[in-house]
Parts: C-alpha cells; structure tokens; sequence
C-alpha cells in the first residue's frame, strides 16, 4: 500500500472521528432539554421550587399529570380533534399545495409566471384581523365548526413556491415520454411527479402538521364549543384556569394555602402535547435522508 493511499484513509479516519463527535455532541443538546423537560414533570412541585430544575427527578411525583388528566374525556376528545384537523389539513393542504406547484412550474403554462406574482403579492398585503374575522363569522359562518380549524391553513405560498422548485428539478423527459405513452396531466401528476416529489412532501407535510397540531388561536378566536377544542386550546384554557384560582386563592386574604402544581403542571403539558409528533418523526426521516441524496450520481 503506497504512503499517499494511506494518508488519505487516514484523513478518512480523522474526518469521520470529528464529525460523529460533533453530531453526538449536538444530538447530546437536542435531548437534553426534553430529558429536563420530562424529569421536571415527574418532580414534586416543591421541590422544583426550591431546587430548580434537574435532569433526574430527586422527589418522584405524578400529580401533574394525576391532575392534567383529572377529567380524561375532555383530554381525549381534545386529541381526537386535533388528530382529525391534523390529519385532514395536512393531507389535503399537501394535495393542493402540489398540484399549485406543479401547474406552475409547466413551462407550456403560458401564465405561470403571473400567476406565481399572484400568490406571492398575496404574502404582502393582509386585509387585517376584523375584516378577516367578519369574513369567517358573518359571511362564511364557519364560527364553532371544524372548518375554521382546517380551512385558512391549508395553503402556504412560501411552502408552495418550495414545491415549485423542487418539481422544476425533474426532467421534463419525464413527462414528455409519458404523454408519448398516452398519459394525460393528472395521471402523471399522480403517478409520476407525486412519487418522485416525496422527500419536498415529507418535509413540507411534516412543517404543515407541525402547524396545525400546534394550533390554539384559531380555537381562541371561533370556538365557543367544549367538543371542538383543539388540543393545545384545551391546555391553554386549563393553565389560564389554574393560574386563575391560585390568584384568586392567594389574593382573597382568607390565608388559605392551596398546592396546585405549576411548573410541573406546564412540563407534564408540553410532553403530552409534544409525545405524538415525536413519535411520528422517525417514520418521515428517511424521507429526508433520501432528499439528501436526490441528484446524486450512481455508478
């Protein structure tokens, strides 16, 4: 083995020794505010109190989350309606915001180029909070219906102009061979450009699910109904109601002590709220692994 072959695996070695340092030393950051997260959930509000915040509970306590699902119905009827929204936005907001792209990005569409100004000149300008909730109350009347939860986001021109792009990456001898076979637009858009676009999908999904599973002020400002409150609504409305009482307890002047916890209580609504998406992730990764490698040159 000659000197040259040598150094170069040697600077292989090095190479991967740095960066796989460096990447536990960066997913060693990630975890770690979920791990203290997770730890102060299970940690005795007194304790927190006292002792601040620890990456292992030193008193164990689960009446954070004895308390957050104190009323387990309401609990679950707040994740089966934040599952549908989720599910449906996410599903027919990426449906719609593909076929936009792609329309777009047809160089035989002779208006594309207006029509992408169209969209964008949108993002500009905003007819303000009152008029868009007139709009929503009075003319659409969608007030107090899961419509209002799913309809205003499904579109996002920014995610819309990111497809765009990507499906401008894809060889037009793509399409070009299959109209020679007989196929028309929808069926290659369905059976061609939707499957080669998974890893622009995977993203854009995952960020649009994201919005919508982290969605409170729609529910705040069109949802009067307990059945349709979203997840992240329902935990808001139960902080704001526990912060109520404890201030109103305190500032009564009767002297009465009441132990309702409160940092746990907030730790052990962030891991309720955040558990599902965290779990749903490893299955969207290697969607993103494989949009690194799209383009690549195999051999």
């Amino acid at each position: 083995m000659s000197a040259a072959v040598v150094k170069h695996s040697k600077d292989r070695i090095l190479l991967s020794v740095i960066g796989y340092t460096l990447l536990a030393i960066l997913a060693f950051l990630c975890v770690v505010p979920f791990l203290l997260i997770l730890s102060s959930s299970l940690t005795d509000e007194n304790t927190i109190r006292m002792e601040g915040y620890k990456l292992f509970p030193t008193v164990f306590s689960t009446e954070a989350y004895k308390l957050l699902f104190e009323y387990p119905e309401a609990m679950i009827r707040a994740y089966g309606v934040t599952l549908m929204v989720t599910i449906i936005g996410t599903a027919v907001g990426l449906f719609l915001t593909a076929m936009s792209a792609y329309v777009l990005c047809r160089k035989d569409f002779k208006w594309r180029n207006q029509f992408t100004f169209y969209f964008f000149f949108t993002t500009l300008f905003s007819g303000g909070l009152v008029p868009w909730y007139l709009l929503i109350t009075n003319y659409l009347q969608w007030k107090d219906t899961l419509t209002v939860l799913i309809v205003p986001s499904l579109m996002s021109v920014f995610y819309m102009i990111v497809m765009r792009t990507f499906m401008a990456g894809i060889p037009e001898a793509i399409t070009e061979s299959a109209k020679i076979d007989g196929a028309g637009d929808f069926r290659i858009f369905m059976q061609l450009i939707i499957p080669l676009s998974k890893p622009a999908l995977a993203t854009i999904g995952l960020f649009t699910a994201l919005r919508y599973w982290n969605d409170w002020y729609m529910a705040l400002l069109f949802i009067s109904k307990e059945d349709l409150e979203p997840l992240q609504y329902y935990l808001y409305k139960m902080l704001g109601n526990m912060e109520g009482l404890r201030t109103a307890m305190l500032g009564s002047g009767a002297g009465v002590s009441i132990d309702i916890p409160g940092e746990s209580l907030k730790m052990a609504m962030t891991v309720v709220a955040c558990g599902p998406i965290l779990f749903a992730y490893p299955f969207i990764q290697k969607y993103f692994v494989q949009g690194l490698t799209v383009g690549a040159v195999k051999g």
